[in-house]
């Protein structure tokens, strides 16, 4: 999976588990709130700058988050979960 590659929908999901606001993301990735919630709002791949995106998957990393790829979730899709 291409370091970079996230989807709206993993991040929403890994907020939501990492028992994250927008607003705490938004401040640990030092983006503004709207830009997460573009981000957030995407459907698929989010189109944002590799900046952006790299500190969104940071923060949600530091915070125990592991995104998977397709060939790792039983979906079929992207996904995210806890470390163990």
């Amino acid at each position: 999976m291409d370091q970079n590659f996230l989807t709206g929908h993993q991040i929403a999901a890994a907020r939501t588990l990492a028992n994250m606001t927008q607003k705490d993301l938004a401040d640990r990735a030092n983006i503004s709130v709207p830009t997460l919630k573009r981000m957030e709002g995407t459907k698929g791949e989010i189109v944002a700058m590799s900046n952006n995106a790299r500190a969104v998957r940071g923060a949600l990393e530091n915070a125990g988050v592991v995104f998977l790829s397709d060939g790792e979730t039983t979906s079929g899709g992207p996904g995210v979960r806890l470390r163990s």
